[in-house]
């Protein structure tokens, strides 16, 4: 049984026809890469999950069980968090402040800091910090760390290098590296080398289908099988 799967999932804005029977499986621990154009329907399969777009045809099972007809805060308390690609911090507060409204209540706030703090000192050296004035790639930690102190099994990741410096990138990818070491992690990244890196497994998604799939290890990079489907 894997962890999260996909049958068939049919997706639309209003008229607009945008996934057309997507499958796909993640298992538990791995991370999967969901990769391709802009505009093929990678963030709208992570809102599909979500229920934030529900899908009109299909099935999307979590743990064996059907996420459909759900609300998405009932999605959320099954153990899946969303990390968007415009990563939302509280601007206004703190560090720390963003890490404690993450964690449930049923939870020990120190355990959940000491996890998000040993997963990214550099916030831990700024947990005092308002969080708007931390750099994209700070702030994209922070987003990845309320993920996993939200005590989440599975981090649905959309586009974390979407504006970063190539510096920048390179400390997300070590961030999202740790935080796959605490939870199964879905990633919508364009950037394919980052993707092949990070990635166990991987999917193409084009015109709102997969395409092709396989593992990451077995391709590169700069592979026709994988550029076609994504060049502009």
């Amino acid at each position: 049984m894997s962890l999260l799967e996909l049958e068939g999932v049919q997706t639309y804005y209003g008229d607009s026809h945008i996934l057309e029977g997507v499958d796909l499986s993640v298992e538990s621990g791995e991370v999967v890469a969901l990769v391709g154009r802009n505009g093929v329907g990678k963030t709208t399969t992570l809102r599909s999950i979500l229920q934030l777009t529900p899908p009109r045809e299909g099935d999307i099972r979590y743990r064996d069980e059907s996420l459909i007809g759900l609300e998405t805060h009932e999605v959320a308390q099954r153990g899946l968090g969303w990390i968007p690609e415009d990563r939302r911090v509280f601007a206004q507060l703190t560090v720390e402040e963003n890490l404690r409204v993450a964690v449930p209540e049923s939870d020990d706030v120190q355990e959940g800091l000491q996890l998000a703090f040993e997963s990214f000192p550099i916030l831990e050296e700024r947990r005092g910090q308002e969080a708007g004035t931390l750099s994209g790639g700070q702030q994209q930690m922070l987003a990845i760390a309320r993920g996993l102190v939200g005590d989440n099994d599975l981090l649905l990741v959309d586009e974390p290098s979407e504006g970063l410096a190539p510096q920048i990138v390179a400390d997300v990818a070590e961030a999202l590296a740790r935080a796959s070491e605490a939870a199964t992690v879905l990633l919508v990244e364009q950037n394919l080398p980052l993707a092949l890196d990070l990635a166990d497994r991987f999917y193409v998604v084009d015109n709102g289908r997969v395409v092709d799939e396989g593992d990451a290890d077995a391709v590169s990079a700069d592979d026709e099988r994988l550029r076609r489907y994504l060049s502009a």
